[in-house]
């Protein structure tokens, strides 16, 4: 007992010297996640909400957590009912607390049980929620929450998307205690304080704090309200206090006006200063610190003008951005907080300054990282493509705005609050003009009514609505509702041009000056499988993508109207319902989905990074190469490199292939390349310095003329149709682009490329029974015969089928699509050096259309004929998707 007092006095002498008061270092509010421990089941079940459900043969997960996984593998995802469930105890201590359950965010809505009560429901799958508890729980003993979740309500936004809906609580779930006076937690998952920075210039700008403090005892209260405001170095620079008496249950609205802050330090991207704000509620009697609450803030003022762009702090500034989706294969949605603070640090590293959150909130880390890394936001609520007749679907779009924006008011990174995309997309797609004029009503009214919450809730910030490119908006007035018109526009992709673009620019720029404008979204598909020197649109070749997007960002960067863009996507992310060449991914990103950049992300970071030097060689997606030689001649291929240095030069091997000047951040050699691996060396300067970057390069030569000696060990693969070199991941075998036949060599005879539109080739349907999707979505048709002059010998011939020619669904974000060609019926016979070996083929009436056929057989060349492969039409038309020859 003597040395407990002891103890206890040494304790106390120690807080007093160090000039810590014992009485308040009391825990204040407590937060915790409780991710781990949960158990999960698929689908439903009545009584799994029950206190005493037996859930032991549930399936033990941590969140976050996603169910579909399947969404990466089949189309028809599992869309549904799943519960969750968990044990939690609470000590004797927590007696007189007040609980609450916060979930940052479940996927579309949930409806939330503790110890068997309902204690709460929330719709809209991407803000956080937050319920008081306190009533429903039992201390000294354990306690079941019980969590329905369900990802398929056709009245939760959106109703459809380009992007997977995956269902579960995908972010965390805390468990948060506080004393019976608080700042208050139920304000639609805010943190209940709220700083305003109306008025700020390059000298001084003026702020206040506004909030709310809840009394949850059943007595008259009086507390001592303090914020304290501290300098970006930490210094405190301000300390506002007053007085709130509280009625028992009363929720109290408080709003203090600080003084004018001077010797401003201003948020920018290039300096994000923050500034801190410690809200504080005390017990005027002790002095005891009994609630806590700690926000970051920035002070910073910019405009948008339709002439001359975008402003930050009084300078013009281009917004050089990104967009990104949530979502990692192969884990969903369920993203760890480092995941996501990962995928800022790399938007920062090259160079972007600016992001749309699309198409819905996210992750609280991505705001902290905008904020703390210095990068401009656009963050939205997800109301796509159309808006249907439903009240209860207005009323969640109105909630979950509300929501979005209370929960991050206090980031300095958000410059606009977006609510709508692609918003008539599926109208003018779907409906005919009688049809749509409710519809467009119907979308007015609830644009107006959202813009009228927004400028309420956030006098101070712009809103934004992103068009797909279409004069519509324009013509039914959308246009004129929103502050910041944002244009989804793939001119050289779904259709037209590259000039395409500017020319849609320069147009509305004549036509409405006063608009601004913001690219919301540019962007083109790339498969690393898939290269060509003669890319073509849709084509989905690394080698398109790049030419797309090097005349998109010049554009972009030199007219001062627009005032910046984000790229469609930063990332290549899950899209279920979409086929290509890559199906259930949209890959339109510059970073592959395990965020390996792409050569092209070099080209934005060439262009965007003048703060260090950048030298990439732009070989990274293609270093396992093929090349058609002619004799021993070495095959010349083009090398490309991305640099902000002012001239490189390029070495193979040792030997320089000579300097060129770098223009558009790029340049490109013709490089020559013969059987082997080949090292690739670049090197400029900086500043004086040495800067280098090296590869190295294996290359596999196929003999444009066929001999004994170059048969040997030979799998000459064709990809019939196409202009296209196509590499397998499973057998790391390249098929190399189609040719026509010259005597002493091989190819085509006759026939023409598939394209079922006019700006496409091959079909862009899933082709199923084959990993390899693009070898068989494209396809020759029409084709008389396919040659080969080879030495005598026996040979294995393989040829590639699909049958494509069939209604299959359109995609609703080929955002200019036409109808894909569709007959029924081709029936033919093959000949192998007039020789019948198959009669009456018809792939898709026996096998299947859209199914991966392949056929093969031995035969024996001649030394007069080599092979001779031959499809005689009986009906329809013939075709062929790709042909393989083996010496045996």
């Amino acid at each position: 007992m003597r040395k407990s007092v002891i103890y206890i006095f040494q304790l106390c002498f120690i807080f007093l010297f160090i000039g810590i008061n014992p009485m308040k270092i009391k825990a204040q509010r407590q937060m915790r996640t409780i991710n781990e421990g949960w158990k999960f089941l698929k689908g439903e079940n009545i009584h799994a909400s029950d206190s005493l459900f037996n859930d032991k043969n549930w399936t033990a997960i941590n969140i976050p957590h996603t169910w579909n996984a399947d969404a990466y593998i089949v189309k028809d995802y599992y869309r549904g009912d799943a519960w969750y469930r968990r044990i939690f105890f609470l000590t004797e201590e927590n007696k007189g607390k007040e609980l609450f359950l916060k979930f940052e965010a479940t996927n579309q809505s949930a409806r939330v049980f503790v110890n068997g009560n309902l204690v709460g429901e929330h719709k809209g799958g991407y803000t956080a929620f937050t319920f008081d508890i306190t009533p429903f729980c039992s201390f000294g003993s354990q306690n079941i929450i019980a969590v329905e979740v369900n990802n398929s309500l056709p009245e939760v936004p959106p109703v459809s998307g380009d992007f997977t809906f995956f269902g579960g609580i995908y972010r965390d779930v805390w468990l948060i205690t506080t004393p019976k006076q608080h700042l208050a937690l139920l304000n639609n998952g805010s943190c209940g304080v709220f700083i305003d920075t109306p008025k700020v210039s390059q000298s001084s700008a003026s702020f206040f704090i506004r909030g709310e403090v809840k009394n949850d005892a059943q007595i008259k209260t009086k507390v001592k309200l303090i914020h304290q405001i501290y300098d970006p170095e930490g210094k405190i620079i301000q300390r506002l206090e007053s007085y709130l008496s509280l009625a028992p249950g009363e929720n109290k609205n408080f709003k203090n006006q600080g003084k004018d802050i001077i010797n401003l330090q201003l948020w920018s991207p290039e300096v994000p200063d923050l500034y801190t704000v410690e809200t504080i509620i005390e017990n005027p009697k002790n002095g005891q610190s009994i609630d806590k609450v700690t926000n970051h803030f920035g002070f910073r003022w910019y405009k948008f003008d339709g002439e001359y762009g975008f402003f930050l702090n009084g300078k013009p500034y281009k917004l050089r951005g990104i967009c990104r989706h949530q979502d990692q294969k192969p884990i969903g949605n369920a993203l760890s907080d480092e995941m996501h603070r990962r995928d800022m640090l790399l938007a920062k590293d090259m160079g972007a300054n600016f992001i749309r959150i699309s198409h819905y909130p996210q992750d609280e880390s991505i705001l902290e990282q905008c904020d703390k890394l210095g990068i401009l936001a656009w963050e939205e609520i997800p109301i796509i493509d159309m808006v249907p007749d439903s009240k209860e679907f207005e009323q969640i779009c109105k909630k979950n705005l509300c929501e979005m924006i209370r929960q991050h008011y206090n980031h300095p990174a958000i410059i606009t609050w977006g609510y709508m995309n692609e918003i008539l997309l599926a109208t003018q797609r779907k409906f005919s003009k009688e049809e749509q004029t409710p519809i467009i009503k119907r979308t007015i009214d609830l644009a107006k009514q959202l813009e009228q919450i927004l400028k309420t809730e956030d006098p101070y910030r712009l809103s934004a609505i992103a068009f797909h490119g279409s004069e519509i908006y324009n013509e039914v007035g959308l246009s004129s509702i929103t502050n910041v018109i944002g244009w989804n526009l793939y001119q050289g992709w779904y259709g037209g041009s590259f000039t395409g673009f500017e020319g849609f620019l320069e147009k509305q720029h004549a036509k409405y000056p006063n608009h601004p404008i913001v690219i919301s979204e540019y962007g083109a598909g790339s498969d690393k499988r898939i290269h060509s020197f003669a890319p073509q649109c849709f084509d989905f070749s690394i080698e398109y993508q790049q030419d797309y997007l090097e005349h998109y960002l010049p554009v972009i960067e030199e007219k001062k109207y627009v005032s910046g863009a984000s790229l469609w996507n930063f990332i290549d992310f899950s899209s279920a319902l979409r086929d290509e060449s890559m199906p259930r991914i949209n890959n339109k990103g510059i970073l592959y989905a395990d965020r390996s950049p792409k050569d092209v992300f070099y080209y934005y970071k060439s262009l965007f990074r003048k703060d260090s030097p950048v030298l990439h060689i732009a070989a990274r997606d293609w270093i396992t190469r093929t090349g058609i030689q002619q004799g021993d001649a070495p095959v010349i291929q083009p090398i490309k490199i991305y640099s902000n240095l002012d001239e490189i030069e390029l070495f193979i091997d040792g030997q320089s292939l000579g300097t060129k000047k770098i223009k558009n951040c790029n340049a490109v050699w013709q490089v020559p390349f013969t059987f082997g691996r080949h090292y690739v060396y670049a090197k400029g300067s900086y500043n004086s310095c040495l800067i280098e970057d090296g590869v190295t390069i294996s290359f596999q030569t196929i003999p444009e003329k066929l001999n004994r000696e170059n048969l040997k060990g030979l799998e000459l693969a064709i990809n019939v149709g196409s202009n296209s070199y196509f590499t397998s991941d499973e057998s790391e075998l390249t098929w190399i682009c189609d040719k026509s036949y010259t005597p002493g060599s091989w190819g085509y005879v006759g026939g023409e490329i598939y394209r079922p539109n006019d700006y496409s080739i091959g079909t862009q349907t899933e082709i199923k029974n084959t990993s390899d999707n693009p070898l068989y979505q494209t396809l020759r048709t029409g084709l008389e015969a396919y040659r080969f002059d080879v030495p005598e010998g026996e040979y294995e011939i393989e040829l590639l089928f699909a049958d494509v020619f069939n209604s299959s669904s359109e995609i609703l974000y080929n955002i200019d699509a036409t109808k894909q060609i569709k007959t029924t019926g081709n029936v033919f016979d093959i000949y192998i050096n007039n020789r019948l070996v198959d009669e009456n083929v018809s792939i898709g009436n026996q096998f299947g259309y859209f199914r991966a056929v392949k056929k093969r057989f031995v035969v024996t060349a001649s030394k007069e004929e080599g092979i001779y492969v031959k499809l005689s039409p009986k009906n329809g038309k013939t075709f062929l998707n790709g042909i393989k020859l083996r010496k045996l």
